[in-house]
């Protein structure tokens, strides 16, 4: 929130509190605490009132600092609290003097002058320190509303008080992240609002809040903070992000990396890494769609039709009217259609299909389990006693208290019946819509820090009974809403979208967006989620999708089967669907390595290429994995504007050489798209277009692109245990490219080098 009336006063009825002067320093196990009052000591007297900050910093691994600050130590603490990698603070190298002490945790460096207070951080560039980002004057400070002195200041740290933070913006340094945002892809100018909305994809709003952000310096912040809040990127001063949250206390970390992907690394390190989808999943998923009208015969002639076509479609999704009306979510199936749905589940897996159906956490009071969470306490409720209802998407409906134990296990016990019946994976929507006022929680949360919390705990429990039931590696969620840490319960999808191609251009610009939050998979609704697109859009969404980590067809309120479109659009998606199964041994070993790092599958430009000052503001294009540049096309006009970084680059339809360091604009018909592979790769092909899970090492095309003299380049291939079955490096001297390959058992393996040197 904005507190500050330009440059030198602050906005009417608010007091400011900066860190002023470093008083003590006392050493804590291996952090140190400072005891910083608000104010000029000149004498003793001046130690007799006031407001003090007490600041405790400290280093959770080599790499990273943290910053928390306090008014009042005496406060209660808060639940819920983001559930974070930590384990014992590491030592750092303190140095202190009259002047100045400084922490240094690896190639992090904290600098605090003691009078005036202020803050620099540095990260480590060869043998010298560069500053990264700082605060100083009136930046860390304790914030009251409506301040009539110490002597009436009743309200404490409970009422009209914030701690806030500025931390600089230096030239041409631009900011990205905060979790799935629709605005434009530089947050530089924006208030960014960490708070759930359910609000679509064409808005500020977000389903995927994440206290988050990444610098193209080789930085990030996270706030360590659960409840809604805003940062101000360059929104109130220009030069500064500021972020503030309610409250005497204030907690966040600063994250060093020598490039982004590093500070990704590290950030995931602390909240968790991406876990591996299971193989099958990167497949193309068919949805019922929202509010259509569908039985077996409906499902199953979709199924057949995309079959009989040549479709390889690997998941069937139900959504929500699988379920009777005004029984959301009560987990049974409507007899009146699905008279018998287990065998009807057992009819498509002998298809080779898997099966995913939608849930949500809210239980409306006309179903059949609505009585029992009444009466056993397992749903949110008012302070008053009553169970906190409305009649929101469900008449009546209750809300699931994730935080009570038994709750989970009686919520999960649905999911586990579900599982019984062959269902492999489930869609959990919403999420977001989580009431403030007026709410109780079983383990006395506070009702603030669990409007975003809420979905961690929400998709945690299904995720947690997926893995449970049916093994470790075999969860898979579909989710809507996220916060920190819910990279760990994947895949997440973009949410309502409109069939257009502005729709379109919002997708994957939130997707890129959440990816740079930490977040490893992502998909979003081909052909758009609201109305129904044209054909044309349809056709180049499908191409968009199926070279996304995750690939569905879904809608509202009408089908998005290809023939509905026309027949070329049966065509498009056969093509990309085929096109995915045999780049699954080079997808396959990227996820893996998400799943290892924290580096998403789908990259901004601007993460892979930082350097390049082209990428910036890139957000139309993305890299597939380390390799493969994707551009797909936005408009009618069947134009694909792209651009390439420096090096020669190869289209992977024609072989033909593009010339880097420039942009292009091509026409492309609706089998194309410009996929574009980096040079220097070695990009892995597979013997199977027909389903995404197999073998990928037998029968693989290793395709070595522009090598240049005295270069190597090396890939690996992984089987479906995620270990190792191939391994091959590849170097060129003069006009000979040689190849090492070994594998774990005997494979045919066949090596094609795509500029035309020979291949000794």
């Amino acid at each position: 929130m904005k507190f500050e009336n330009g440059c030198w006063i602050f906005d009417e009825g608010y007091t400011c509190f900066p860190a002023t002067h470093v008083y003590f320093v006392k050493k804590d196990q291996n952090a140190y605490v400072l005891t910083v009052p608000t104010t000029h000591i000149t004498g003793k007297g001046d130690t007799l009132g006031g407001v003090n900050l007490t600041v405790r910093i400290s280093s959770p691994k080599e790499g990273i600092l943290r910053l928390q600050t306090w008014h009042h130590m005496g406060a209660k603490k808060k639940t819920p609290e983001f559930e974070l990698e930590l384990k014992d603070e590491i030592p750092m190298e303190v140095t202190e003097s009259d002047e100045m002490i400084t922490f240094v945790s690896g190639d992090i460096k904290a600098e605090i002058d003691k009078y005036p207070f202020a803050l620099r951080y540095y990260k480590k560039c060869g043998d010298t320190w560069k500053l990264i980002t700082a605060s100083k004057g009136r930046d860390l400070a304790c914030i009251k509303k409506d301040f009539l002195g110490m002597a009436y200041d009743r309200a404490g740290d409970t009422a009209d008080t914030y701690m806030r933070e500025n931390l600089s913006i230096t030239v041409d340094e631009h900011i990205y992240g905060m979790g799935e945002r629709f605005t434009s892809f530089v947050k530089n100018g924006q208030t960014v609002r960490i708070e759930h909305k359910d609000g679509g994809t064409s808005t500020d709003q977000s389903y995927k809040n994440i206290p988050f952000y990444i610098s193209d310096k080789g930085y990030g912040v996270y706030v360590n903070h659960p409840e809604p809040f805003d940062f101000e990127i360059g929104s109130d001063s220009v030069v500064k992000c500021e972020f503030a949250v309610e409250g005497g206390y204030l907690d966040y970390y600063v994250i060093a990396g020598k490039e982004m992907k590093d500070v990704l690394v590290r950030y995931t390190d602390l909240t968790g890494k991406p876990t591996l989808p299971a193989p099958w999943t990167y497949g193309l998923w068919l949805s019922t769609s929202f509010t259509t009208n569908y039985d077996e015969a409906t499902v199953m002639s979709m199924i057949d039709g995309m079959l009989d076509r040549g479709i390889p479609l690997r998941t069937f999704h139900f959504d929500c009217c699988w379920m009777r009306d005004y029984h959301w979510t009560d987990f049974t199936w409507d007899e009146k259609i699905f008279p018998d749905p287990a065998g009807m589940i057992r009819r498509i897996k002998d298809k080779g299909i898997n099966i995913c159906v939608w849930i949500n956490p809210y239980i409306a009071q006309g179903n059949d389990i609505f009585d029992e969470g009444v009466e056993k306490g397992y749903f949110v409720h008012r302070t008053n006693g009553d169970v906190w209802q409305w009649d929101m998407w469900q008449p009546g409906m209750a809300l699931v208290d994730f935080t009570n134990p038994e709750a989970c296990k009686w919520y999960q016990s649905f999911l586990n019946t579900l599982m019984d019946m062959g269902v492999d994976a489930i869609k959990t929507d919403f999420g977001e819509r989580i009431p403030v006022d007026d709410v109780v929680y079983f383990d006395g949360s506070d009702p603030k820090r669990m409007h975003n919390y809420y979905t961690y705990l929400y998709n945690k429990c299904v995720f947690t009974a997926m893995e449970n039931k049916l093994g470790k590696g075999k969860g898979m969620l579909f989710a809507r809403s996220a916060t920190t840490g819910g990279q760990k319960f994947p895949v997440h999808w973009g949410g309502d979208c409109w069939s257009d191609y502005e729709s379109m251009e919002e997708s994957i610009r939130g997707g890129l967006s959440l990816q740079m939050s930490g977040f490893g998979y992502w998909a979003h609704d081909i052909g758009g989620f609201e109305q129904t697109s044209t054909a044309d859009v349809y056709k180049r969404w499908v191409a968009f999708g199926l070279l996304s980590s995750h690939s569905r067809l879904h809608g509202s309120s009408s089908y998005r089967v290809p023939w509905l479109y026309d027949e070329e659009a049966v065509d498009v998606v056969r093509f990309f669907t085929r096109l995915k199964a045999k780049l699954m041994p080079y997808i396959y070993k990227t996820a893996v390595e998400t799943s290892q790092t924290g580096i998403p599958t789908m990259r901004s430009m601007v993460l892979e290429y930082t350097s390049d000052r082209n990428v910036t503001y890139i957000d139309k294009q993305f890299m597939l994995g380390d390799s493969l540049l994707v551009a797909p096309v936005f408009n009618a006009e069947s134009r694909a504007d792209f651009y390439l970084p420096e090096g020669t680059w190869t289209d992977f339809f024609t072989d033909e050489s593009y010339e880097g360091g420039k942009w292009y604009t091509r026409d492309c018909g609706y089998l194309d798209i410009p996929l574009m592979v980096r040079p220097g790769s070695v990009v892995a092909i597979g013997s199977c277009e027909d389903k995404p899970d197999y073998d990928y090492a037998d029968g693989v095309e290793l395709r070595v692109y522009a090598l240049g003299d005295k270069e190597s380049a090396s890939t690996v291939v992984y089987g479906m245990d995620n270990k190792v079955d191939l391994e091959a490096t590849f170097t060129r001297k003069g006009d000979t490219v040689t190849a090492d390959v070994k594998s774990s058992k005997p494979y045919t393996v066949k090596l094609v080098n795509m500029d035309g040197v020979k291949l000794g």
